[in-house]
């Protein structure tokens, strides 16, 4: 008797859990970390099933004794998560970080995978969600996207910490399309709940009731999708999508394996094509969600991911259906949950809706039917048991606790260059490498920081030598090793970043801009960038970008030729970019071109507006007329090109110079281990 009374107090405990999850899930955020929402949502789940799984366990070493059910979805769920465990042994670059990625990482999918369990065996938490939960989430959080679309908080002075709550896009979800697919998550459910045979026993009461929410669902959803359409909400070319998902074909390790969790990226740059930069996404150079979750899937995991989550899916889909008079409302949003994840990227919410989904599956007796085993005869072994879960528990409890303190501090970082404390910035971003020295992002944030302050030194000399005419011109020795030793730590931190994923261009990208920012100040580092940038092209063939800095630097080192052979490989890329133009045409006229020289920057002409760029039209128009003294008989050329605007700038040498340069380590070279 004693041992049901606490067995119930245990599931009474685990159900206010599980109500609490369900409940704060979509509105729980906190401006602690970098991202307010996402981030925490991610933190919500992961400390929420460590808490689950401790109340189990206590129950286990009290009760001596292990129950279980089993569900007919288990298994293929099993096999989805070994799937993307695969992926991470084999194929991602950065395994730390693909177990922590919020939208598509182990850690989330072990997360919601626990919390799966807990409520496909919770028939009463999953009733109280279907009939309660579900509408008081969907009206509050309807009428929160009511409210902050007409920007109550627009004129009213709030608290740094609070600023974002004037956004007139503001939702506790992070995303306008997370807001969109979890309003229309609600509206289908609505919808179905409102025609299906339940529909008799409602009340009038309940049933006006009823309308009145799906009403208001129904309108927020439309403000939602609305804004995504007026802000012009950026998603991932369908087409490039598909094309890296193919390209994992190519090789048996990415056809089997995909190319690693949290690494879609690296395949996006390399299927990127001149369309893209036709196109006016081709400043971003990489996406790293697939606009496809399924696509997703398949590129980052390969068959086996693949596979095994369409198996899942057709498994759960002919089980409702096949019930489907018993299951009508879960088979609309099963069919509306389809359509989210074979059109939109993949996200924390769709896989927590999706796997919500599929815990709310109404079972039969039989498979109702609970398990157990008395292990008072095995003390030993249910002890060892117990210990195993606790071991387990609380090294995930520290791994999590390390990762999200890691980002406590990164946001104090961010504050700290909002307060223009440099010290402050230094200090959080150190620590938070401390704490997780696997974040790219964090490494390439710390190299910025490093190179800032090694350039804020070097001008402040530069700067009281120029106005104190009695003073050398050269840095005390102390100075010269503070600025020696930041830009030797900028390097390291930019290095840490293409050693943690070496198949990502934007970390090649970052290091040569450490090196192109030394250029003045440290020997080699004209070579050190050359060679970051020509790994980055490899990496990233179709960026004009990388093209036109690598031959801005070789244009530094006055190299003409080399320079104008980047400059028209720019071009030939991105041919409607006029600064591409521009310092071809510059570039030429430094070999003694002038006739090329002129008709490009006759080209440049041609591709600025003169009303809304007349900075840039006059400055060409100025180089042009200088051009053009040089030729023997003046001669005009022109192209037909569409009217672009770009800001035109040639390639010059960092501003702070030091002399004689500094000497880095051998180890600062990008080559260097």
């Amino acid at each position: 008797m004693i041992k049901l009374i606490m067995k119930n107090n245990f599931q009474k405990v685990i159900s206010f859990i599980l109500y609490l999850i369900l409940f704060a899930f979509p509105f729980f955020f906190l401006n602690l970390t970098q991202e307010f929402y996402i981030t925490n949502k991610f933190y919500l789940l992961g400390f929420g099933v460590l808490l689950l799984m401790v109340i189990s366990t206590i129950e286990i070493l009290i009760s001596k004794k292990i129950s279980w059910k089993k569900n007919r979805f288990d298994n293929m769920i099993l096999f989805f998560l070994a799937a993307i465990g695969l992926s991470i042994l084999f194929s991602s670059p950065n395994k730390i970080q693909a177990l922590l990625d919020q939208n598509f990482g182990l850690v989330m999918m072990v997360s919601l995978t626990i919390l799966y369990f807990y409520l496909s065996r919770n028939n009463e938490v999953i009733k109280q969600w279907n009939n309660v939960l579900i509408k008081l989430t969907s009206f509050i959080l309807s009428l929160i996207t009511m409210v902050f679309y007409f920007q109550p908080f627009k004129n009213i002075n709030l608290p740094q910490a609070f600023i974002f709550l004037k956004n007139s896009g503001f939702t506790p979800l992070g995303s306008q399309l997370d807001l969109a697919i979890f309003l229309g998550f609600f509206a289908v459910f609505g919808i179905a709940n409102m025609i299906s045979s339940e529909l008799k026993n409602f009340t009038k009461r309940k049933l006006i009731t009823n309308y009145l929410l799906l009403i208001l669902n129904l309108v927020a959803l439309f403000l939602s999708v609305y804004s995504l359409i007026i802000t012009k909400f950026i998603l991932p070319p369908f087409r490039l999508s598909w094309y890296a998902a193919v390209e994992t074909l190519k090789s048996p390790l990415t056809a089997l394996f995909g190319v690693g969790i949290n690494n879609f990226s690296s395949m996006f740059t390399s299927v990127k094509d001149v369309l893209y930069n036709q196109s006016n996404l081709w400043q971003i150079n990489s996406f790293s969600l697939s606009r496809s979750t399924l696509l997703h899937i398949f590129t980052e995991t390969g068959f086996f991911g693949l596979i095994t989550f369409l198996f899942l899916l057709f498994s759960f889909g002919k089980a409702i259906y096949q019930d489907r008079k018993n299951q009508f409302v879960l088979f609309l949003t099963y069919c509306y949950l389809l359509f989210v994840l074979l059109f939109f990227p993949p996200s924390l919410p769709i896989f927590f809706l999706f796997f919500l989904t599929i815990a709310s599956f109404k079972k039969t007796d039989s498979q109702n039917t609970e398990k157990s085993l008395d292990m008072s005869g095995l003390v030993p072994v249910y002890l060892c048991l117990v210990v195993f879960f606790f071991a387990l528990i609380v090294g995930a409890g520290y791994f999590l606790g390390r990762s999200y303190l890691s980002e406590r501090f990164f946001k104090k970082s961010i504050d700290g260059y909002q307060n223009n404390n440099v010290k402050e910035v230094y200090d959080n971003q150190r620590q938070a490498i401390i704490l997780n020295p696997y974040i790219e992002s964090f490494r390439i944030n710390f190299s910025q920081t490093n190179l800032l302050i090694a350039n804020n030194i070097a001008s402040k000399t530069t700067q009281q030598t120029q106005t104190n005419s009695t003073n050398s011109n050269k840095l005390t020795d102390q100075d010269r090793q503070t600025i020696t030793q930041a830009i030797q730590s900028a390097i390291s931190e930019a290095k840490a970043a293409t050693t943690l994923n070496p198949e990502k261009a934007e970390n090649w990208g970052n290091l040569a801009l450490v090196y192109r920012d030394v250029l003045s100040v440290a020997q080699g580092a004209d070579a050190w960038a050359i060679s970051a940038y020509q790994r980055a092209i490899v990496l990233d063939p179709q960026n004009p970008t990388y093209r036109l800095n690598l031959g801005g630097i070789y244009y530094t080192l006055k190299d003409y030729d080399q320079a104008a052979t980047m400059f028209q490989q720019t071009i030939s890329l991105k041919s409607d970019w006029a600064n591409a133009y521009y310092n071809f045409a510059w570039a030429s006229y430094q070999k003694a071109d002038y006739q090329l020289a002129a008709t490009e920057m006759q080209n440049v002409l041609t591709m600025i507006d003169q009303k809304t760029d007349e900075t840039d039209y006059n400055q060409a128009q100025k180089d042009l007329v200088e051009f053009k003294k040089k030729l023997p008989v003046e001669k005009e050329a022109t192209k037909s090109a569409e009217v672009k605007t770009g800001t035109l700038s040639l390639p010059s040498p960092p501003v702070t110079k030091i002399s004689p340069k500094l000497e880095l380590q051998k180890e600062a070279s990008p080559g260097a281990k």
